[in-house]
């Protein structure tokens, strides 16, 4: 016993060594106090807490930087949140890594580390909207050169839109064919319409169209159309198409045609006809021609163009969740 007790003389000196130190230094010791009980609680709440803050405090700086570039490049691009979102964070971890690069030492909340990373945010959305600008830029074409060029997937020819060539009186069918051309156009690639010419890209002129008009001249034609297309489309989707009366050489003299341009839609545009009791319709270019979906096939092909951004998604399957729990 006598051994065994000085055995433990050493340990003890060192012990006791080192809790001086600790007293000494006031750094606290990993040394426990004799007979101490153990700690079994882990500390993870405050790490859980504090990585959620940075997800949520993340989250609201992608989207204030991605603001502020879709604001600054709002004539060059146009993206919706999520896309502007994701292109932000990017952007702002480049910014972060050449602010590093920079200086070592810089805080995250600095004003050049911030000045970067919203930089690179500006710069990512910049890049991405002049690829992006490159390869769906659509040439705006001369009248002469769409004319010669023909009919095509993005061009299409009419003759009248009023008047059927046929009875020489007015026809509701050929308007209904006007809008039903501009809808999908706007639902799918976007396109140009030209009405005043025939099938072989030969000027026929406005002449028939202005005749059922009580001032028959181009420009009420123009207010026409456009009151026709706000009727059955909707105010907000006829703001977005260009109408425009154009004069085109021909061997008789100048004849006036209607240019009408239709980019595509950053939303799906249905069809209302102007008949009581009608629903609406969805249309879309497919090839040289218009085709009218089902219901099934233009719910399907709204979710892949015009897919939910992240808000409205989340809103969705909210909505969803609250209908499914109340029919039960």
């Amino acid at each position: 016993m006598g051994m065994a007790h000085r055995a433990t003389r050493p340990i003890d000196s060192c012990l006791t060594a080192l809790r001086g130190a600790r007293d000494a230094s006031g750094i606290l010791s990993p040394v426990r106090e004799e007979n101490a009980p153990i700690e079994t609680t882990l500390h993870i709440a405050d790490p859980l807490w504090a990585t959620a803050t940075a997800l949520v405090i993340v989250l609201l700086l992608a989207w204030v930087f991605s603001s502020v570039a879709r604001w600054l490049l709002r004539h060059r691009a146009r993206l919706n949140a999520t896309t502007g979102m994701f292109l932000s964070i990017l952007g702002s971890a480049v910014g972060l890594y050449i602010a590093g690069a920079l200086d070592r030492d810089l805080k995250v909340w600095s004003v050049l580390t911030v000045v970067l990373a919203l930089a690179s945010s500006i710069a990512g959305v910049a890049v991405y909207a002049a690829v992006a600008a490159h390869f769906q830029k659509a040439e705006h074409a001369s009248l002469a050169t769409l004319l010669a060029a023909g009919e095509s997937a993005g061009v299409e020819f009419k003759s009248t839109a009023r008047v059927n060539l046929h009875t020489g009186e007015r026809d509701a069918k050929m308007e209904q064919v006007i809008v039903k051309t501009v809808s999908a156009f706007l639902n799918g690639d976007g396109g140009t319409l030209v009405i005043g010419v025939d099938d072989d890209g030969t000027p026929l002129g406005l002449d028939p169209d202005f005749k059922t008009l009580r001032h028959p001249d181009a420009d009420r034609f123009e207010l026409w159309l456009r009151d026709f297309l706000t009727t059955t489309l909707g105010q907000s989707t006829a703001a977005i198409v260009e109408v425009s009366i154009e004069a085109v050489p021909t061997a008789d003299g100048e004849r006036q045609v209607c240019r009408v341009t239709c980019p595509p839609s950053p939303r799906p545009v249905y069809l209302k006809p102007a008949t009581k009791n009608a629903t609406t319709e969805f249309w879309l270019r497919t090839g040289n021609s218009s085709r009218q979906l089902s219901v099934d096939q233009a719910a399907e092909y709204v979710m892949h163009r015009w897919p939910l951004g992240a808000g409205r998604s989340v809103a969705a399957q909210v909505r969803a969740a609250v209908r499914f729990s109340a029919d039960r």
